[in-house]
């Protein structure tokens, strides 16, 4: 018999007796992934199994993360900027009453994260 064949395209290795194939991972992106890109992990690893295993295999875990905690950021910058505005938090708050400001700035960046966490992470 011989030491290794392949059949429908995948290489199969003999040992002992029985042939197991020989299957490889894609190799992946080496992005660093922040905060939200590792909340996002641990949520599709625990709920979102079938996801996880595709990304993982396809190779393409790695990039996704990134782009999850890139979004994340992208939207909570934008969030805090427009709901700042909105609210009336200047710089002429910030330098009158600094720790008003500070509270304001605050409340708006914990509701973004909030709002962020619900629709892009835990999606």
């Amino acid at each position: 018999m011989e030491k290794y064949i392949t059949k429908n395209g995948i290489k199969y290795e003999l040992r002992g007796e029985q042939y197991y194939p020989m299957l490889e991972i894609a190799e992946q992106t080496h992005y660093e992934i922040g905060k939200y890109g590792h909340l996002h992990l641990d949520f599709i690893k625990n709920h979102r199994r079938g996801t996880y295993t595709t990304l993982l295999t396809e190779g393409r875990l790695n990039e996704h993360l990134h782009n999850i905690d890139a979004q994340a950021h992208e939207q909570i910058y934008l969030y805090i900027a427009q709901t700042a505005e909105r609210m009336g938090v200047t710089e002429e708050l910030k330098a009158s009453a600094p720790m008003r400001w500070v509270q304001m700035m605050n409340n708006i960046k914990a509701s973004a994260e909030e709002s962020v966490l619900k629709e892009v992470v835990y999606k």
